[in-house]
């Protein structure tokens, strides 16, 4: 049953909208630069070098800590957590301990049963180690290699409380995270590595496990579901579930032992003596006027202020391109068209290709958008006849009206259609008689003539309507 499992997440976020490390002047878009180049003494924990703190990295961090109704504390204290590995090229990683950035708050996410928040225990802040490589998996590799690019870029660590119950509820909820801060500008999800998550489960009657390092949502929901079914096995064939950290292999889809699950105390958790307490007061209010319109808000504005359903609206603040993107052009043409277009169509498109939406604003932007939909209003062009314009747009390029009259994709008026029809009626007296004595699939051979003539323009329904109207006068 659900409700035996509990798990709670470790998220690490990148602040990678930033332009400096956390500690040092070096650059954070090193994401297509050669490993080891975007490094410097303090990043590289050389003797001697002096760590100073980004403040646009505290402003950015107390901006998610109040958008995710958490306390932020009036003064914050930053630790060194001792461990030993490879990617800590100090031996030590700066974070925060017992003095965090911010204390409580909560996400809500959508559940079968309704809403569910998913409260948070704690966020605080830490510089990013570096990264390792693999040649081949974790377990079979001979050697693995660093890259310090990575070291000293702004995390953010948000802890929840062990208040999940399924992996697809922790799935939800790293969606929801994850818009959130996309709305707050300071992290873009699209780069590697920008989102990692240490996922914490345990089932009743067995020990709690963690998993590092999983770095996708899709993993998170895989890495969970096997570890449920591994607990389960083990449980029910009387074996103890030891408390220990995993590690997902995602090439198997399975996890793997790596060591003994760490205390707090493994860490020896002191004081970093180069650092100076930071008091928040002043920063608060400095962030709190730029703080955007949250997905909620947001949600509820569009339903008011465009008349939309609540479920064009609830897809549309997903991504704030495409809220934003909707907008744009609901200020041209009928916002509930719009709407239905823009989630139902032009969505779907992009993630036809798996394309990003703000890739929409380079392919079609939202004024040849409202354009299209106007046409579409005016019934100047069918509903496929639009459908194959995005398409074009999309992958070829062109103006709307060109595509549109290169394509022959106008509609055709109704007075012409009414012309049409009774030259297919004249052209057809077989079909007229057959039908004038009761066989209706006449009628569909006669309007199956119309399309043919307008090469699918007409609309059938009201093509269906003209040509009874003539056979009956």
């Amino acid at each position: 049953m659900e409700s035996d499992v509990v798990i709670g997440l470790e998220v690490h976020v990148q602040l990678n909208k930033l332009n400096t490390k956390l500690f040092c002047s070096c650059s954070i878009d090193y994401y297509h630069s050669e490993p080891n180049t975007h490094v410097c003494p303090v990043c590289l924990g050389m003797p001697g070098a002096m760590p100073v703190i980004n403040k646009e990295a505290v402003k950015a961090a107390i901006k998610v800590a109040l958008a995710l109704n958490a306390e932020v504390q009036p003064f914050t204290v930053f630790d060194r957590k001792n461990y030993f590995y490879p990617d800590l090229p100090k031996g030590f990683q700066i974070s925060q301990y017992d003095r965090p950035l911010a204390w409580g708050g909560y996400v809500t996410i959508e559940t079968e049963s309704g809403e569910k928040k998913i409260r948070l225990k704690r966020i605080h802040m830490e510089e990013d180690p570096g990264k390792l490589t693999y040649k081949g998996s974790i377990t079979t590799a001979r050697y693995c290699l660093i890259d310090y690019n990575r070291s000293g870029v702004p995390l953010l660590e948000i802890v929840t409380e062990p208040v999940m119950n399924s992996p697809k509820e922790a799935r939800q909820f790293l969606n929801k995270l994850r818009i959130i801060l996309e709305y707050l500008d300071v992290f873009d999800g699209n780069l590697e590595g920008a989102m990692r998550i240490d996922a914490n489960i345990s089932l009743k009657g067995g020990g709690r496990v963690e998993i590092k390092n999983i770095s996708s949502f899709k993993g998170v929901e895989k890495a969970l579901t096997y570890e449920i079914t591994r607990q389960k096995n083990l449980l029910r064939r009387g074996r103890e579930v030891v408390r220990e950290t995993r590690h997902f292999d995602e090439t198997n889809n399975i996890t793997v032992s790596l060591r003994g699950k760490e205390e707090e105390q493994d860490y020896r958790y002191f004081p970093e003596p180069d650092l100076v307490p930071i008091y928040t007061e002043e920063l608060i209010e400095e962030v709190k006027d730029t703080l955007p319109e949250m997905p909620e808000e947001k949600r509820e504005r569009l339903i008011k202020q465009y008349n939309i359903g609540d479920n064009f609206a609830k897809v549309l603040v997903l991504d704030v391109n495409m809220a934003d993107y909707f907008e744009e052009v609901a200020k041209s043409t009928n916002p509930k068209l719009a709407a239905s277009w823009v989630v139902d169509i032009l969505r779907g498109e992009l993630n036809y290709r798996d394309w990003d939406f703000k890739v929409a604003y380079e392919k079609i932007n939202p004024q040849e958008f409202a354009k299209l939909i106007n046409y579409l209003q005016q019934e100047r062009i069918t509903e496929k006849g639009a459908v194959e314009v995005i398409r074009t747009k999309l992958d070829e390029g062109g103006e709307v009206d060109k595509i549109i009259e290169d394509k022959g994709l106008f509609a055709i008026v109704k007075d012409e259609i009414e012309e049409i029809c009774k030259e297919v009626i004249k052209e057809n007296p077989k079909a007229v008689e057959d039908y004038k004595n009761g066989k209706k699939q006449a009628l569909n051979f006669l309007v199956g003539q119309v399309m043919k003539k307008t090469r699918g323009k007409a609309k059938p329904a009201e093509t269906v309507k003209i040509i009874q109207r003539l056979l009956a006068e």
